[in-house]
């Protein structure tokens, strides 16, 4: 990930499984449509994966009552299996994924912020995510 000059916002969280559920459970669009939201007032409708080098990715996020939606989309630049997640969004910004251990699992995203929403809105959105996501897998044991 070419971050070179750029703002970056970091999360991290951790999740008590194993590095194989993790995972799964992170890249499978079935189950990113389970666990991909905010809060319980959020879900993911839609979900598609072609997790490999050069594949998309399209997740339709928005609120249950749909009175608000939006794609987030992008293109798999670098895929480690269980140990990176390197992508850019189809507004040429970059994130990456790591994932460190093997259980538990420590998951630190990384993602340039847009240009439009306050830093620490979209730092909140993102560990709100992480959140869920912990949640999720934890709930699956």
């Amino acid at each position: 990930m070419n971050t070179a000059g750029k703002h970056i916002i970091g999360v991290t969280i951790t999740v008590n499984a194993s590095i194989e559920k993790v995972w799964k459970l992170w890249t499978t669009a079935e189950d990113i449509r389970l666990w991909n939201n905010l809060s319980d007032e959020w879900h993911v409708p839609k979900a598609e994966n072609d997790l490999r080098k050069g594949g998309q990715f399209l997740y339709v996020m928005g609120l249950k009552d749909e009175s608000f939606s939006f794609d987030f989309t992008g293109t798999y630049d670098e895929i480690i299996p269980h140990g990176l997640i390197a992508y850019t969004l189809n507004d040429k910004r970059v994130a990456a994924i790591t994932f460190t251990g093997s259980n538990p699992v420590q998951i630190t995203e990384d993602f340039e912020p847009n240009s439009t929403d306050d830093i620490e809105m979209q730092r909140s959105f993102c560990t709100a995510v992480l959140q869920s996501f912990k949640k999720y897998v934890e709930s699956e044991m």
